[in-house]
């Protein structure tokens, strides 16, 4: 990958500039730089950290405090499919400013939505870093309510009795809301180290901007609880449907041998043809035969019909 190396100092916006004060004396400053742009510049920005990335390692979103820095890494379920691979990146930060160590080009694309969409009345590193997070979960509640539709939409099917099998598709929803609920845990917990503020990097008064963080995406993971929990509900519905399909088959067909039971015994006891069979003799005992078996049908449907089992 060719050289990308874009340096924004925090104003009023992100204005981008062509070289960093690497000391900070010209105020907070954003950084992007690829894995191996940053093993070429890491000793400019004088964190004290020697970190030696390797993206495809990256499993999880955290922040760790070291000495005079804090660094972390971030992993991103792709919005567009939840069940593809992690977009991984990492940053580290101090008191002067912030540098994301990414190859994907997805900070790029976020730096690129705050600056058309956000404008600072009193910028700084925390409302950077806000916005940034919030850049991350923005479509989020839309996905989530999109979820919750189909979910609607299955559960409906199923009680109209229009779904078929709905375990595949339920087990992907249930699969992509288990990814997003222990992503929104991570992001909680990287809320709450920033807001821990451990090495005073952030002015005390912007610490809400995190508090405010957490707090959004705290919903976020109790509704993709919610919906996860519909999701296993919607299962459950399902299989109850099925169980309520098969009791009516046994007992449609406990009925139909209810039925012919008393027929097949007369039909037996006619079959045996004992020599001495009154009946074999009278001249109506074959259609009187007939006669009852009618009866024993239609006297065991009314009995049927009465309790409603038909």
């Amino acid at each position: 990958m060719g050289l990308r190396r874009m340096y924004y100092y925090i104003k009023n916006t992100l204005e981008k500039t062509k070289k960093l004060d690497f000391k900070g004396k010209s105020g907070q400053f954003v950084a992007v730089l690829t894995s191996a742009e940053w093993l070429e510049n890491r000793d400019k920005f004088d964190m004290g950290i020697e970190m030696d990335i390797d993206l495809s390692a990256i499993h999880s979103t955290k922040a760790e405090v070291n000495y005079d820095s804090l660094t972390g890494t971030f992993s991103i379920p792709n919005r567009e499919n939840i069940s593809a691979l992690n977009i991984n990146f990492a940053f580290a930060l101090d008191e002067k400013g912030i540098v994301f160590i990414d190859d994907s080009g997805y900070v790029d694309d976020t730096i690129s939505n705050i600056i058309n969409s956000k404008r600072w009345t009193i910028p700084s590193l925390e409302r950077f870093i806000y916005d940034f997070l919030e850049q991350i979960v923005s479509r989020d509640r839309i996905i989530l309510e999109r979820v919750d539709k189909e979910l609607d939409t299955v559960e409906s099917n199923i009680l109209d009795g229009e779904e078929k099998d709905p375990s595949q598709r339920v087990s992907r929803i249930r699969s992509d809301l288990r990814d997003l609920r222990t992503h929104y845990e991570q992001l909680i917990d990287l809320g709450e180290e920033l807001e821990e503020n451990e090495n005073n990097f952030f002015n005390e008064d912007n610490i809400r901007y995190f508090r405010l963080f957490t707090q959004r995406v705290s919903r976020l993971r109790d509704m993709t609880a919610s919906l996860r929990d519909f999701s296993i509900q919607i299962r459950d519905l399902y299989q109850s449907q099925l169980d309520i399909k098969q009791n009516r088959i046994m007992a449609l067909l406990t009925i139909i041998t209810s039925i012919f039971m008393p027929l097949t015994l007369i039909a037996g006891w006619y079959g045996m043809n004992f020599r001495y069979m009154p009946e074999l003799e009278y001249k109506w005992a074959y259609p009187a035969v007939i006669a009852v078996s009618i009866l024993i049908v239609i006297v065991s449907l009314i009995f049927f019909k009465k309790k409603k089992w038909l």
